[in-house]
Protein backbone atom coordinates (compact mmCIF):
# COMPACT_ATOMS: atom_id res chain seq x y z
CA UNK A 1 0.00 0.00 0.00
CA UNK A 2 0.89 3.76 -0.71
CA UNK A 3 -0.61 5.23 2.37
CA UNK A 4 -1.45 8.51 0.12
CA UNK A 5 2.06 8.95 -0.60
CA UNK A 6 2.86 11.83 -2.61
CA UNK A 7 3.90 11.48 -6.16
CA UNK A 8 7.44 12.95 -5.29
CA UNK A 9 7.35 10.46 -1.86
CA UNK A 10 6.77 7.70 -4.53
CA UNK A 11 9.70 8.86 -6.88
CA UNK A 12 12.19 8.72 -3.94
CA UNK A 13 10.95 5.44 -2.53
CA UNK A 14 11.59 3.68 -6.26
CA UNK A 15 14.92 5.65 -6.39
CA UNK A 16 15.97 3.87 -3.22
CA UNK A 17 14.44 0.81 -4.00
CA UNK A 18 16.36 0.51 -7.71
CA UNK A 19 19.58 1.47 -5.96
CA UNK A 20 19.03 -1.06 -3.37
CA UNK A 21 18.37 -3.91 -6.00
CA UNK A 22 21.16 -2.59 -8.43
CA UNK A 23 24.09 -1.39 -6.57
CA UNK A 24 23.66 -2.97 -3.04
CA UNK A 25 21.94 -6.54 -3.31
CA UNK A 26 24.72 -8.37 -5.58
CA UNK A 27 27.60 -7.17 -2.53
CA UNK A 28 25.83 -8.28 0.29
CA UNK A 29 27.04 -11.07 1.51
CA UNK A 30 31.07 -10.14 0.46
CA UNK A 31 30.62 -7.05 3.12
CA UNK A 32 28.63 -9.35 6.15
CA UNK A 33 31.84 -11.80 4.97
CA UNK A 34 34.61 -9.64 5.65
CA UNK A 35 33.30 -6.84 7.31
CA UNK A 36 34.76 -4.41 5.10
CA UNK A 37 32.68 -1.12 5.11
CA UNK A 38 31.58 -0.54 1.68
CA UNK A 39 33.16 2.79 0.57
CA UNK A 40 32.47 2.41 -3.09
CA UNK A 41 28.78 2.18 -2.15
CA UNK A 42 28.64 4.94 0.41
CA UNK A 43 30.37 7.13 -2.17
CA UNK A 44 27.12 6.14 -4.74
CA UNK A 45 25.36 7.23 -1.68
CA UNK A 46 26.31 10.51 -1.41
CA UNK A 47 26.31 11.30 -5.32
CA UNK A 48 22.43 10.33 -5.17
CA UNK A 49 21.86 12.99 -2.18
CA UNK A 50 21.13 9.98 0.45
CA UNK A 51 24.21 11.23 3.11
CA UNK A 52 22.73 14.64 3.29
CA UNK A 53 18.63 13.97 2.79
CA UNK A 54 16.54 15.79 4.98
CA UNK A 55 19.46 18.69 5.08
CA UNK A 56 18.43 22.55 2.93
CA UNK A 57 20.34 22.97 -0.03
CA UNK A 58 22.24 25.89 1.45
CA UNK A 59 24.46 23.19 3.15
CA UNK A 60 24.75 20.39 0.03
CA UNK A 61 21.54 18.51 1.15
CA UNK A 62 18.97 17.17 -0.91
CA UNK A 63 15.64 18.78 1.54
CA UNK A 64 14.23 16.00 1.53
CA UNK A 65 11.40 15.28 4.10
CA UNK A 66 11.14 13.25 7.11
CA UNK A 67 8.71 11.15 5.51
CA UNK A 68 11.01 10.64 2.37
CA UNK A 69 14.00 9.93 4.55
CA UNK A 70 11.90 6.90 6.61
CA UNK A 71 11.37 5.52 2.88
CA UNK A 72 14.72 5.81 1.64
CA UNK A 73 16.18 3.85 5.13
CA UNK A 74 12.95 1.52 4.43
CA UNK A 75 13.84 0.38 0.87
CA UNK A 76 17.39 0.28 1.91
CA UNK A 77 17.38 -1.81 4.85
CA UNK A 78 15.39 -4.46 3.24
CA UNK A 79 18.12 -5.48 1.09
CA UNK A 80 20.78 -4.68 3.82
CA UNK A 81 20.17 -3.31 7.31
CA UNK A 82 23.80 -2.61 7.76
CA UNK A 83 23.44 0.05 4.63
CA UNK A 84 20.55 1.07 6.53
CA UNK A 85 22.63 1.71 9.35
CA UNK A 86 25.21 3.71 7.67
CA UNK A 87 22.68 6.30 6.05
CA UNK A 88 20.59 6.61 9.56
CA UNK A 89 23.59 7.13 11.67
CA UNK A 90 25.47 9.87 8.97
CA UNK A 91 22.13 11.47 8.54
CA UNK A 92 20.39 11.66 11.80
CA UNK A 93 23.40 12.05 14.64
CA UNK A 94 26.35 13.96 13.83
CA UNK A 95 25.08 15.70 10.30
CA UNK A 96 21.98 16.19 12.51
CA UNK A 97 23.53 17.31 15.20
CA UNK A 98 25.94 20.02 13.76
CA UNK A 99 22.67 21.10 11.61
CA UNK A 100 20.06 21.39 14.81
CA UNK A 101 22.59 23.15 17.04
CA UNK A 102 26.23 24.52 15.76
CA UNK A 103 26.43 28.34 14.72
CA UNK A 104 26.10 29.39 10.93
CA UNK A 105 29.84 29.61 10.71
CA UNK A 106 30.28 26.02 11.93
CA UNK A 107 27.35 24.29 9.80
CA UNK A 108 29.30 25.96 6.37
CA UNK A 109 32.53 24.64 7.68
CA UNK A 110 31.74 20.98 8.05
CA UNK A 111 28.33 20.60 6.25
CA UNK A 112 29.14 20.37 2.76
CA UNK A 113 31.56 17.83 3.18
CA UNK A 114 29.14 15.71 5.41
CA UNK A 115 25.96 15.81 3.12
CA UNK A 116 27.78 15.07 0.09
CA UNK A 117 29.18 11.78 1.31
CA UNK A 118 33.06 13.60 1.01
CA UNK A 119 33.34 12.49 4.85
CA UNK A 120 31.23 10.15 7.20
CA UNK A 121 30.32 11.37 10.59
CA UNK A 122 30.50 9.68 13.65
CA UNK A 123 28.69 10.91 16.84
CA UNK A 124 30.10 9.80 20.37
CA UNK A 125 27.82 9.64 23.03
CA UNK A 126 27.77 5.96 25.05
CA UNK A 127 31.07 4.54 26.90
CA UNK A 128 31.78 1.84 28.61
CA UNK A 129 30.60 2.73 32.06
CA UNK A 130 27.64 4.64 30.29
CA UNK A 131 24.96 3.11 28.28
CA UNK A 132 21.58 3.90 28.98
CA UNK A 133 22.95 5.80 31.72
CA UNK A 134 24.03 8.56 29.66
CA UNK A 135 24.33 11.05 32.30
CA UNK A 136 26.99 9.21 33.34
CA UNK A 137 29.85 9.80 31.06
CA UNK A 138 33.26 10.37 32.05
CA UNK A 139 35.00 11.72 29.19
CA UNK A 140 36.06 15.57 30.29
CA UNK A 141 36.63 18.58 28.23
CA UNK A 142 38.59 20.74 30.40
CA UNK A 143 38.44 24.37 29.74
CA UNK A 144 42.04 26.19 29.24
CA UNK A 145 43.14 28.85 27.80
CA UNK A 146 41.72 29.13 24.12
CA UNK A 147 40.40 25.43 24.12
CA UNK A 148 39.05 22.40 25.54
CA UNK A 149 41.42 19.49 26.81
CA UNK A 150 39.46 16.48 26.00
CA UNK A 151 40.41 12.92 27.17
CA UNK A 152 38.48 9.43 27.78
CA UNK A 153 36.93 7.33 24.93
CA UNK A 154 34.14 5.90 23.42
CA UNK A 155 32.56 3.10 22.60
CA UNK A 156 30.11 1.16 19.64
CA UNK A 157 30.43 4.14 17.31
CA UNK A 158 28.98 3.70 13.81
CA UNK A 159 31.78 4.73 11.80
CA UNK A 160 34.55 5.30 14.65
CA UNK A 161 37.17 4.18 12.05
CA UNK A 162 35.90 5.50 8.45
CA UNK A 163 34.40 8.44 9.94
CA UNK A 164 36.50 11.81 9.67
CA UNK A 165 34.13 14.10 11.62
CA UNK A 166 32.64 13.36 14.64
CA UNK A 167 30.42 15.37 17.22
CA UNK A 168 31.36 14.16 21.03
CA UNK A 169 29.68 14.28 24.14
CA UNK A 170 31.45 15.38 27.29
CA UNK A 171 31.66 16.50 30.81
CA UNK A 172 32.87 20.36 31.50
CA UNK A 173 31.99 20.26 34.71
CA UNK A 174 32.38 17.02 36.60
CA UNK A 175 30.84 18.97 40.00
CA UNK A 176 27.45 19.83 38.84
CA UNK A 177 27.29 17.28 35.88
CA UNK A 178 27.37 19.45 32.74
CA UNK A 179 28.15 18.26 29.24
CA UNK A 180 28.30 19.73 26.10
CA UNK A 181 29.29 18.50 23.03
CA UNK A 182 32.21 19.19 20.76
CA UNK A 183 33.11 19.02 17.04
CA UNK A 184 36.17 17.02 16.15
CA UNK A 185 38.12 15.97 12.92
CA UNK A 186 40.32 12.93 12.38
CA UNK A 187 44.08 14.51 12.75
CA UNK A 188 43.52 16.07 15.51
CA UNK A 189 46.70 15.52 17.70
CA UNK A 190 45.98 12.73 20.63
CA UNK A 191 42.45 11.63 18.78
CA UNK A 192 42.17 7.93 17.16
CA UNK A 193 40.27 5.12 16.98
CA UNK A 194 40.37 2.01 18.62
CA UNK A 195 39.02 -1.24 18.69
CA UNK A 196 36.75 -2.09 15.77
CA UNK A 197 33.99 -4.80 17.32
CA UNK A 198 33.36 -8.32 15.88
CA UNK A 199 29.66 -8.20 15.28
CA UNK A 200 26.80 -10.58 15.63
CA UNK A 201 25.21 -8.58 12.66
CA UNK A 202 25.45 -5.24 11.07
CA UNK A 203 28.52 -6.33 9.82
CA UNK A 204 29.63 -3.61 7.30
CA UNK A 205 28.06 -1.30 9.26
CA UNK A 206 31.45 0.32 11.08
CA UNK A 207 31.58 0.18 14.48
CA UNK A 208 34.51 1.00 16.30
CA UNK A 209 35.86 2.49 19.64
CA UNK A 210 37.35 6.31 19.72
CA UNK A 211 40.14 7.21 22.29
CA UNK A 212 40.84 10.97 23.23
CA UNK A 213 43.95 11.33 24.80
CA UNK A 214 44.51 15.14 25.71
CA UNK A 215 43.35 16.58 22.47
CA UNK A 216 43.39 20.06 22.16
CA UNK A 217 39.55 21.20 20.77
CA UNK A 218 39.34 24.69 19.88
CA UNK A 219 36.81 27.08 21.79
CA UNK A 220 35.04 27.64 18.56
CA UNK A 221 34.33 23.72 18.05
CA UNK A 222 31.35 23.77 21.31
CA UNK A 223 28.26 23.28 19.54
CA UNK A 224 25.50 25.66 21.12
CA UNK A 225 26.25 26.54 24.86
CA UNK A 226 28.59 25.07 27.51
CA UNK A 227 26.51 22.90 29.31
CA UNK A 228 23.68 22.49 26.62
CA UNK A 229 25.39 18.55 25.35
CA UNK A 230 22.65 16.23 27.02
CA UNK A 231 19.52 18.58 25.55
CA UNK A 232 20.79 18.41 22.56
CA UNK A 233 21.48 15.00 22.65
CA UNK A 234 18.44 13.51 24.01
CA UNK A 235 16.58 15.55 20.57
CA UNK A 236 18.95 14.03 18.62
CA UNK A 237 18.11 10.52 19.96
CA UNK A 238 14.17 11.35 19.18
CA UNK A 239 14.41 12.07 15.75
CA UNK A 240 17.47 9.08 15.58
CA UNK A 241 14.70 6.81 16.70
CA UNK A 242 12.21 7.30 13.23
CA UNK A 243 15.18 6.43 11.21
CA UNK A 244 15.93 3.51 13.59
CA UNK A 245 11.97 2.32 13.00
CA UNK A 246 12.02 2.41 9.56
CA UNK A 247 15.25 0.32 9.42
CA UNK A 248 13.42 -2.02 11.84
CA UNK A 249 10.04 -1.97 8.90
CA UNK A 250 12.58 -2.67 6.17
CA UNK A 251 14.07 -5.46 8.19
CA UNK A 252 10.62 -7.18 8.90
CA UNK A 253 9.56 -6.34 5.23
CA UNK A 254 12.74 -7.88 4.01
CA UNK A 255 11.99 -10.73 6.20
CA UNK A 256 8.08 -10.47 4.84
CA UNK A 257 9.12 -11.04 1.40
CA UNK A 258 11.40 -13.96 1.41
CA UNK A 259 8.91 -16.00 3.33
CA UNK A 260 6.29 -15.64 1.02
CA UNK A 261 8.81 -16.09 -1.87
CA UNK A 262 10.29 -19.28 -0.44
CA UNK A 263 7.05 -21.03 1.17
CA UNK A 264 5.74 -21.10 -2.59
CA UNK A 265 8.68 -22.60 -3.75
CA UNK A 266 8.99 -25.43 -0.73
CA UNK A 267 6.68 -28.35 -1.06
CA UNK A 268 6.06 -30.70 2.13
CA UNK A 269 3.86 -33.57 2.13
CA UNK A 270 2.63 -32.87 -1.38
CA UNK A 271 1.53 -28.99 -0.81
CA UNK A 272 3.23 -26.07 -0.87
CA UNK A 273 4.27 -24.28 2.29
CA UNK A 274 2.18 -21.42 1.43
CA UNK A 275 -0.62 -23.91 1.29
CA UNK A 276 -0.13 -24.99 5.30
CA UNK A 277 -2.56 -22.93 7.34
CA UNK A 278 0.86 -22.62 9.81
CA UNK A 279 2.40 -21.23 7.13
CA UNK A 280 -0.32 -18.48 6.45
CA UNK A 281 -0.83 -17.47 9.92
CA UNK A 282 2.55 -16.32 10.61
CA UNK A 283 2.63 -14.72 7.54
CA UNK A 284 -0.71 -12.80 8.39
CA UNK A 285 0.63 -11.93 12.07
CA UNK A 286 3.85 -10.50 10.31
CA UNK A 287 1.76 -7.77 7.35
CA UNK A 288 -0.27 -6.88 10.71
CA UNK A 289 2.58 -5.72 12.77
CA UNK A 290 4.12 -4.28 9.23
CA UNK A 291 0.92 -2.11 8.60
CA UNK A 292 0.59 -1.22 12.07
CA UNK A 293 4.39 -0.20 12.18
CA UNK A 294 4.10 1.79 9.09
CA UNK A 295 1.39 4.01 10.41
CA UNK A 296 3.46 4.88 13.79
CA UNK A 297 6.42 5.34 11.77
CA UNK A 298 4.65 8.00 9.05
CA UNK A 299 2.96 9.35 12.03
CA UNK A 300 5.98 10.45 14.14
CA UNK A 301 7.79 11.58 10.60
CA UNK A 302 4.92 13.78 9.95
CA UNK A 303 4.85 15.59 13.13
CA UNK A 304 8.43 15.78 12.79
CA UNK A 305 8.09 17.82 9.84
CA UNK A 306 5.73 19.71 11.45
CA UNK A 307 7.92 20.59 13.84
CA UNK A 308 5.62 18.91 16.54
CA UNK A 309 7.23 17.71 19.63
CA UNK A 310 7.80 13.47 18.58
CA UNK A 311 9.68 12.44 22.00
CA UNK A 312 6.42 10.31 22.54
CA UNK A 313 5.69 9.28 19.16
CA UNK A 314 9.42 8.43 18.19
CA UNK A 315 9.84 6.10 21.13
CA UNK A 316 6.75 4.59 20.39
CA UNK A 317 7.30 3.74 16.38
CA UNK A 318 10.82 2.65 17.61
CA UNK A 319 9.55 0.32 19.93
CA UNK A 320 7.05 -1.44 18.27
CA UNK A 321 8.90 -1.45 15.35
CA UNK A 322 11.84 -2.95 16.40
CA UNK A 323 10.34 -5.41 18.06
CA UNK A 324 8.49 -6.64 15.55
CA UNK A 325 11.38 -6.78 13.49
CA UNK A 326 12.66 -9.29 16.00
CA UNK A 327 9.60 -11.18 15.73
CA UNK A 328 9.25 -11.32 11.90
CA UNK A 329 13.00 -12.54 11.28
CA UNK A 330 12.43 -15.65 13.99
CA UNK A 331 9.38 -16.37 12.01
CA UNK A 332 11.25 -16.64 8.63
CA UNK A 333 13.75 -18.41 9.88
CA UNK A 334 11.07 -20.68 11.38
CA UNK A 335 9.47 -20.70 8.03
CA UNK A 336 12.68 -22.02 5.76
CA UNK A 337 13.44 -24.52 8.53
CA UNK A 338 16.75 -25.53 8.22
CA UNK A 339 16.98 -22.99 5.23
CA UNK A 340 16.76 -20.49 7.37
CA UNK A 341 19.73 -21.21 9.15
CA UNK A 342 22.69 -21.02 6.43
CA UNK A 343 23.84 -18.00 4.49
CA UNK A 344 22.90 -18.60 1.05
CA UNK A 345 19.10 -17.48 2.57
CA UNK A 346 18.33 -13.49 3.16
CA UNK A 347 16.50 -14.37 6.13
CA UNK A 348 20.11 -15.37 8.23
CA UNK A 349 21.30 -12.22 7.61
CA UNK A 350 18.02 -10.55 8.58
CA UNK A 351 18.22 -12.84 12.21
CA UNK A 352 21.49 -11.70 12.94
CA UNK A 353 21.15 -7.43 11.82
CA UNK A 354 18.07 -7.28 13.28
CA UNK A 355 18.77 -7.55 17.27
CA UNK A 356 20.89 -4.33 17.27
CA UNK A 357 17.83 -2.16 16.45
CA UNK A 358 15.97 -3.21 19.91
CA UNK A 359 19.15 -2.01 21.94
CA UNK A 360 20.83 1.11 19.35
CA UNK A 361 19.34 4.59 19.72
CA UNK A 362 17.71 3.53 23.23
CA UNK A 363 16.87 0.32 24.32
CA UNK A 364 13.58 -1.15 24.69
CA UNK A 365 13.36 -0.78 28.28
CA UNK A 366 14.67 2.62 27.45
CA UNK A 367 11.66 3.38 25.35
CA UNK A 368 9.55 1.55 27.84
CA UNK A 369 10.03 4.23 30.60
CA UNK A 370 10.14 7.51 27.93
CA UNK A 371 6.38 6.34 27.16
CA UNK A 372 5.53 5.54 30.82
CA UNK A 373 6.89 8.76 31.95
CA UNK A 374 5.33 10.85 29.23
CA UNK A 375 1.79 9.52 29.39
CA UNK A 376 1.68 9.93 33.51
CA UNK A 377 2.65 13.67 32.70
CA UNK A 378 -0.46 13.49 30.58
CA UNK A 379 -2.95 12.90 33.68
Amino acid sequence: MNFNLSDREIEVRNLARDFSQNEILPEVMKYDETQDFPFEIAKKLGELGFLGIIFPEKYGGSNFTTVEYALIIEEISKVDPSIGLTVAAHNGLCTSHIYNFANEEQKMKYLPDLTSGKKLGAWGLTENVSGSDAQSLATIAEKKDGYYLLNGSKMFITHGKVGETAVIIALTDRENRKISAFILEKGMEGFRSGKKENKLGMRASDTSELIFENVKVPIENLVGNEGDGFKQALKILDSGRIAIAALSLGVAEGALDACIKYSKQRKQFGKYLADFQATQFKIADISTDIEAARLLIYKAAQMKDNDEEISLSASIAKLFASEIAVKATNEAVQIHGGYGYIKEFSVEKLYRDVKLLTIGEGTSEVQRMIIARTIQKLF
